[in-house]
């Protein structure tokens, strides 16, 4: 399929441009000042790569693709190390359903944990991966900082959290049944996340910076190989939760319908750092509410609780570095959702969709959030639509 024309705006920067898959006049003024910030960046490689779900964020913004030589900005990540997609098509069709979804619903909530909750006991097995002890060895030479969060972080593997985070079933426009599930690396990835912005925000090069929440790590450096290792480690921690997380929900789906089968998962980090050569030069590339959309790649592009989301797959944008948005993006903060919709108007923006519909969501709204069509069409250059879902389930903590 051949790349269509590129629609945004490209704004002129201190070191270097800002790119934009949306107009800049759609972008509210904080997150415009944080991304002049990175463009200031000494680091920067050709340009900053704005996704189209572009929204303030710490530090650097959410929906920013930012691409450096010889140097990392932990905030550039995210302090949701690894969080990411992943969906799996079931065999099952819309009217092998029952019109009563609270059962399969509760069902699914009783083996995945949500918001704070744990396992009792250990969730993964060898069903899951044949190279657990090699992983969990790599936790004993993580920063000393995290060492007492050994039980924490074997009991919140395949755990779901709060926030933004959820597990769907939704259905296709062939109505064709499918699992969605969006997570990272639980409170282990943040502690990792926040420990090392703290320390690169005391480091000498980093004292005359825009904002010192963009402090960065320099190559060849005790304090660079230690977050990578610490940043990688997590991002495994994340793939291995999502992958734990829905082979737990497939389970349930087995036990009640159990001639359903599955297709291979589809699943992508969003915020997280990549070794990539890009224009003839390796950089460190991080997406920060990003997936990778390289040529061919599959990608999932979540829209809010009550609104669909999008099975992509990639068409290769050099100008994106490979990269497209990773969901529809908030246009209002978790506090001014609060304040202006009630408990009512989440049952009416959700209607249809079995989920929580009480006041400890209303920042979940839909309204909360940037039209999903509109953010699919404006990257039109960088994905293809694979499938649109909509779902009838959504679990959230």
């Amino acid at each position: 399929m051949a790349q269509k024309s590129f629609q945004g705006d490209v704004i002129p920067g201190k070191q270097v441009d800002i790119r934009m898959w949306t107009k800049a006049n759609e972008v509210e003024g904080q997150a415009m000042q944080q991304l002049q910030n990175i463009a200031a960046l000494p680091w920067v490689f050709k340009h900053v790569a704005v996704m189209p779900d572009v929204h303030y964020g710490k530090g650097a913004t959410v929906g920013s693709v930012i691409a450096m030589q010889g140097a990392v900005s932990p905030a550039a990540v995210g302090v949701d190390i690894g969080c990411g997609m992943t969906a799996v098509r079931t065999s099952l069709r819309a009217n092998d359903l029952p019109d009563d979804l609270r059962a399969l619903r509760s069902g699914i909530e009783k083996v995945v944990p949500v918001g704070f909750g744990m396992h009792r006991d250990i969730a993964f097995g060898e069903q899951d991966a044949t190279d657990w002890d090699s992983f969990w060895s790599g936790f004993d030479n993580l920063t000393e900082a995290v060492k007492a969060e050994t039980k924490r972080a074997l009991l919140q593997m395949g755990t779901l959290g709060g926030g933004n985070h959820f597990l769907e079933v939704c259905l296709d426009e062939d109505d064709q049944v499918w699992l969605m599930l969006h997570s990272g690396s639980r409170g282990i990835g943040n502690l990792l996340a926040q420990y090392h912005i703290s320390v690169a925000r005391g480091l000498a090069h980093n004292a005359e910076l825009p904002d010192p929440d963009l402090a960065v790590f320099l190559a060849q450096t005790p304090e660079m190989a230690a977050y990578r290792h610490d940043l990688y480690w997590a991002q495994d921690y994340a793939r291995r939760n999502r992958s734990v997380m829905m082979r737990l929900a497939c389970t349930v789906l087995a036990k009640q319908f159990p001639q359903v089968a599955f297709e291979e998962p589809i699943s992508c980090h969003h915020n997280y750092v990549a070794e990539e050569t890009h224009f003839g030069a390796d950089l460190l590339v991080t997406r920060k509410g990003a997936i990778r959309a390289g040529q061919g790649d599959l990608g999932i592009i979540p829209g809010s609780m009550g609104t669909g989301s999008y099975i992509v797959r990639g068409l290769g944008n050099p100008d994106s570095f490979c990269s497209a948005s990773h969901g529809a993006g908030r246009r209002m903060s978790r506090n001014q959702a609060r304040k202006r919709f009630t408990a009512k108007d989440l049952a009416e923006q959700t209607a249809g969709v079995e989920c929580r519909k009480d006041s400890g969501v209303v920042d979940e709204i839909p309204a909360a959030y940037k039209d999903i069509n509109k953010v699919i069409a404006n990257q039109a250059d960088l994905v293809e639509v694979v499938a649109k879902l909509r779902q009838i389930i959504c679990i959230k903590g």
